[in-house]
C-alpha cells in the first residue's frame, strides 16, 4: 500500500483537484489554518536549532518571541509560522555577515596598501624608480602587518558567538514593511500618549480634531474596537486651507514614519459609474483587467497607510458600497481574487461640502457673535449638508466626523513660523541662516490673509515676497557660505540682505 499527503493552497485545490471528482474523493481533506502567535513561538523554538546550526549564530529567545508577534503585528500578506520563519532566516543572515565585515580600522589599512600600490605604479610609469622603491617597501611592511592583525581578528572572532536578538528581528521587520526601526521598537502605549502633542506641532488651530482624532486611534490600540475594521475611520469636513489634509499628512508620519505613508485618491475621478471599477480593477474580459486597482493595490503594497479619500462627495454612489465594505469587514477583493487588508490603515475622506454655505456667511471668526458661535452656525450648516448628501448606513460606520474651525490671523502667526522653519531646513544645506523680523511676519501675514482660503495664500506669500527674493540673490552670488540673512519690511515690501560679522557677534 502506499500512503500519500499532499499539501497545496485552497486556491490550487479548487483549479486542480476538486474538479475532477475520481482525484477528490480518494483523498481526505484537512484545512490547515495558521498557527497562533503563542504556537508560532513553539514551533520556532522547536526548529531554531537547524537555522543555529546553518548561520552558526545563537538565536536568543527573545528573537524568536519578536519574530512571531513583529511578523504577526507588521506583516499583513503572509500567514505565520512561514513569515517568522523567514524573518529569523534572514535575520541569521544579516548577523553572520556582519561578523564577517572587517573592522573599520583594518578596512582603513587595506585602503591605505591600495593607495601606495596605485602610488608606486605612478612612480614607475615616470621612472622615478628611487619612489616607486621607497612605496614598494612601505607597501610590503604594511601589507604584512594588514595580514598579521587580520589573522588575529579572524582568530578572536571564530571564539566569538553570534548572537541574533530582538533588535536584529526588529531591523528585518523594518526593511520589509518600510516603517522606521524606531516605531517598531517603540513602546506604542508610549507613543501613543503623546500623539496629541506631536500633531499640535505641525496642525495649527484645530485641537478639537486632534483630539478626537487622537481618542478614536487609542480606543482602537486599546483593543476597545472591531480588530477587523480599520484603525481609524473620519470626515474632515470644514472651510478650504484650514489644515485637513495637513492632518492627514502628521498622522501619517506619527503613526508610520514618514508622508509618504499615504495612499491619495482623488475622488473626482471616480464621478461615473464605469469608473468605480478602476478602484479594485477591471473584472475579467473586460479592458484594463490586467491592470491593478488604484486602491487595492497601493494599499496592499503598504498595509500600513493613510488613505486619503479627498472630495468624496463627488464620488459615484458605487464607491460608498466598496467604503461600507472596508468600514464594516475591513477589506476588498481585488480582480484577481487576492483579498487586500485594510485593518492597519486609517481610513480618512476630504469633503467641501456645505463651502458655498460658508463663504455666504460673514467672515470666519471675526463675527459680532464671536469666533465660537460663528463656528458652532457654521458646523451646524456643515453636518445638515452632510446628512443630505450622504447615506445614514455610511455615517453610522465612520469613527468620527470632523468640523474645522476656520483660521483666525492668531492662528496664521503660528503657521508662518512653522512655514519659515521649514524653508530654513532647505537653507541649511546651502549653509545660510534666515532671520525673519517681526515686521516682516506682520507683513507676510497681512498679504496671505484671507478667512476664504484659509492659509493656502499664506504659502504663496512666503513664496512669492520671500523665497523669489533669496532665489534671485543666491543666483547672483550674493550670499557667502554660513551667512545669516535678515528679511525685514521696507517700504515698498520685504528687503533681503547680510548680516555682518560684527552685527552677529552684537545679537
Amino acid at each position: 500500500e502506499i500512503q500519500c499527503i499532499g499539501a497545496t493552497t485552497m486556491d490550487e485545490y479548487r483549479k486542480y483537484i476538486e474538479k475532477d471528482r475520481a482525484l477528490e474523493r480518494r483523498f481526505q481533506t484537512i484545512l490547515v489554518g495558521p498557527p497562533s502567535v503563542d504556537e508560532t513561538i513553539q514551533i520556532l523554538r522547536e526548529i531554531k536549532e537547524r537555522y543555529e546550526a546553518h548561520h552558526s549564530a545563537v538565536i536568543t529567545d527573545e528573537a524568536v518571541r519578536a519574530a512571531a508577534r513583529l511578523s504577526q503585528r507588521y506583516i499583513a500578506d503572509r500567514f505565520l509560522p512561514d513569515k517568522a520563519i523567514d524573518v529569523i532566516d534572514e535575520a541569521g543572515s544579516r548577523a553572520r555577515l556582519k561578523s564577517l565585515m572587517l573592522p573599520p580600522e583594518l578596512r582603513e589599512m587595506e585602503n591605505e596598501v591600495e593607495r601606495l600600490r596605485i602610488q608606486k605604479e605612478d612612480a614607475i610609469r615616470t621612472q622615478a624608480f628611487e619612489v616607486a622603491a621607497r612605496l614598494r617597501d612601505g607597501e610590503r611592511k604594511m601589507r604584512a602587518d594588514l595580514e598579521e592583525r587580520k589573522a588575529k581578528w579572524k582568530e578572536t572572532k571564530a571564539k566569538e558567538k553570534i548572537v541574533v536578538n530582538d533588535e536584529d528581528i526588529a531591523y528585518i521587520v523594518s526593511k520589509w514593511t518600510g516603517i522606521p526601526l524606531y516605531q517598531i521598537e517603540e513602546e506604542e502605549s508610549s507613543k501613543l500618549l503623546r500623539m496629541e502633542a506631536e500633531l499640535q506641532k505641525r496642525v495649527v488651530g484645530q485641537l478639537e480634531a486632534i483630539r478626537a482624532v487622537t481618542r478614536a486611534i487609542r480606543r482602537s490600540r486599546s483593543g476597545l474596537k472591531n480588530p477587523s475594521r480599520p484603525v481609524g475611520s473620519f470626515i474632515f469636513l470644514g472651510p478650504t486651507g484650514v489644515g485637513k489634509t495637513e492632518l492627514a499628512k502628521a498622522l501619517a508620519e506619527f503613526l508610520f514614519g514618514t508622508e509618504e505613508a499615504i495612499v491619495r485618491v482623488d475622488m473626482s475621478e471616480y464621478m461615473e459609474r464605469f469608473a468605480v471599477s478602476r478602484l479594485i480593477g477591471a473584472p475579467p474580459g473586460y479592458i484594463g483587467y490586467d491592470d491593478s486597482g488604484q486602491l487595492t493595490e497601493k494599499v496592499r503594497r503598504r498595509p500600513f497607510s493613510v488613505v486619503l479619500l479627498d472630495e468624496i462627495e463627488k464620488a459615484h454612489p458605487e464607491v460608498f458600497n466598496l467604503l461600507l465594505q472596508i468600514l464594516e469587514d475591513g477589506h476588498l477583493t481585488d480582480s484577481y481574487g487576492r483579498r487586500v487588508d485594510f485593518k492597519n490603515t486609517i481610513l480618512i475622506m476630504t469633503s467641501n461640502i456645505g463651502a458655498r454655505q460658508i463663504g455666504q456667511q460673514a467672515p470666519l471668526g471675526f463675527t459680532k457673535g464671536g469666533e465660537e458661535q460663528t463656528y458652532e452656525r457654521m458646523k451646524e450648516t456643515v453636518l445638515s449638508e452632510l446628512k443630505k448628501a450622504f447615506n445614514p448606513e455610511l455615517l453610522n460606520r465612520i469613527d468620527e466626523v470632523i468640523v474645522f474651525h476656520p483660521l483666525t490671523k492668531d492662528h496664521l502667526k503660528q503657521i508662518v513660523d512653522l512655514m519659515l522653519k521649514r524653508l530654513q531646513g532647505q537653507l541649511d544645506e546651502k549653509k545660510l541662516t534666515l532671520a525673519v523680523a517681526e515686521n516682516a511676519k506682520e507683513f507676510l501675514i497681512e498679504k496671505g490673509f484671507d478667512p476664504t482660503y484659509g492659509a493656502r495664500p499664506l504659502r504663496r506669500a512666503i513664496q512669492r515676497h520671500v523665497e523669489d527674493l533669496l532665489a534671485e540673490e543666491m543666483l547672483k552670488g550674493s550670499f557667502a557660505e554660513g551667512s545669516t540673512l535678515r528679511v525685514r519690511a521696507g517700504e515698498e515690501g520685504l528687503i533681503v540682505e547680510e548680516v555682518n560679522l560684527q552685527e552677529q557677534q552684537v545679537t
